[in-house]
């Protein structure tokens, strides 16, 4: 029996009398269907996927697809569907899956280079590739949906105000935005609410683009950004506010501490945080659903690591910050990350011109990847917002969160109480 064979063999007694709408195409142009009008075609231009096929070798299908020995055709959400089919059903536990799962405990050392680097790798890679389908204002991380059909451009303006809101910006506060990627919630917060502030990146691109877009709006005299690492940050109690968006999953679980207690050093007593990122919906942070992660890890974010909502929690009060509101937006992302793939989808070709055709492979299956895990519950996002006390007390705080959807721009808010009076 030919491995040819072997594999159709292996592939339909794994797939059970369910019919699945799929093709696989071998690299001479012989195909089989595994059930009538198929929506999905694998292409295997040579012998090594099928190896990895019949292996179970997900992780080696990856890398297959990456480098173009492997294609996949169809609908987006189509070639989801069976692709979680396929790693559930055929995706086998190696001695390599074994082992990955356990470094994902093992902590990694995140240096200030290897950070730097990290970050390049995933940023730096073409603003013209990110333009393409991200906002007008370039805001790379979960929007903030009235409905589910918001566009994309109108769901990134609530979500920019929506912080600002939850911070109470003020004219005249002053804003850190650590991980301030292009510059979009320092724009948005300058021109709206009269502040002046710091953003910092890691990405020399994102730098370039946030001081050119400032310059360009008359802003640069209000708002710095800085190519800087956030653990060289020298200003003790000079913000007012901080915000960090899609940031502190860059950091690594082992420098939480350094982290968030720099976040409280650089606040001043009564200032306030948000802390805006991805959480493991396991409460010991194991990943969830089909094989995958191996595939961001190695290819879209190196470095990167999610905790459990509840470590955030616990990374936040050891730091001495009093948390005050927490939101869950896992439905929000969904949507966001399907509006990214849509839009990149549209804009292929210019995509694979500006960024090559491998990018535009990878960010293709990962933002609809991503999607598909936050639509299923496997990753959520949330939202902390967390205070710094003052010399004589708690920070005062809105009774509600009434201002966060009126345009009542002086909230009442509760202090210590008059022992007096009551």
């Amino acid at each position: 029996m030919t491995i040819r064979r072997r594999l159709l063999d292996y592939v339909r007694s794994r797939l059970g009398s369910e019919p699945v709408p799929l093709r696989l195409v071998f690299w001479d142009g012989e195909r089989f269907d595994f059930a009538a009008a198929p929506c999905v075609t694998i292409t295997l231009h040579s012998r090594g996927p099928m190896k990895k096929l019949l292996r179970g070798d997900f992780g080696g299908l990856g890398d297959a697809y990456v480098a173009g020995d492997l294609t996949v055709d169809g609908a987006i959400e189509d070639i989801l569907r069976i692709g979680v089919m396929l790693a559930e059903r055929l995706g086998k536990s190696s001695a390599i899956n074994r082992l990955s799962r356990i470094a994902r405990f093992i902590p990694r050392r995140h240096s200030r280079r290897k950070d730097a680097a990290d970050i390049g790798y995933h940023y730096d890679v073409s603003n013209d590739f990110y333009r393409l389908w991200l906002d007008q204002n370039m805001v790379y991380s979960c929007g903030y949906f009235r409905s589910g059909a918001d566009d994309i451009d109108t769901a990134q303006q609530q979500k920019l105000d929506h912080i600002c809101r939850k911070l109470r910006l003020r004219p005249g506060d002053r804003l850190l935005d650590i991980g301030c990627g292009w510059g979009g919630l320092l724009h948005w917060a300058a021109r709206h609410y009269g502040v002046t502030g710091l953003g910092i990146t890691l990405s020399h691109r994102q730098y370039d683009y946030a001081r050119q877009w400032l310059v360009a709006d008359g802003l640069d005299g209000k708002i710095e950004v800085r190519l800087a690492d956030y653990r060289d940050l020298s200003e003790e109690a000079a913000f007012d506010k901080i915000s960090s968006v899609g940031m502190y999953e860059h950091v690594g679980a082992a420098n939480y501490p350094v982290y968030f207690g720099g976040v409280a050093r650089l606040l001043k007593p009564g200032g306030v945080l948000l802390n805006h990122g991805i959480v493991a919906t396991d409460p010991r942070g194991r990943a969830q659903g089909p094989p995958g992660g191996e595939f961001i890890d190695r290819y879209v974010f190196p470095g990167g690591s999610v905790p459990h909502l509840s470590r955030v929690v616990f990374e936040v009060a050891n730091a001495g910050l009093e948390i005050a509101d927490i939101e869950d937006l896992r439905p929000h992302y969904a949507c966001t990350l399907l509006h990214w793939v849509r839009r990149l989808e549209a804009a292929r070709e210019e995509a694979v011109r500006t960024a090559g055709p491998e990018r535009y492979r990878i960010w293709r299956v990962y933002l609809a990847g991503m999607a598909y895990a936050f639509d299923q519950g496997w990753l959520s996002i949330a939202q902390v917002l967390a205070s710094k006390a003052c010399k004589d007390g708690p920070a005062p705080r809105p009774w509600t969160r009434a201002h966060q959807y009126s345009d009542d721009p002086e909230p009442t808010l509760a202090g210590r109480l008059d022992w007096q009076s009551h």
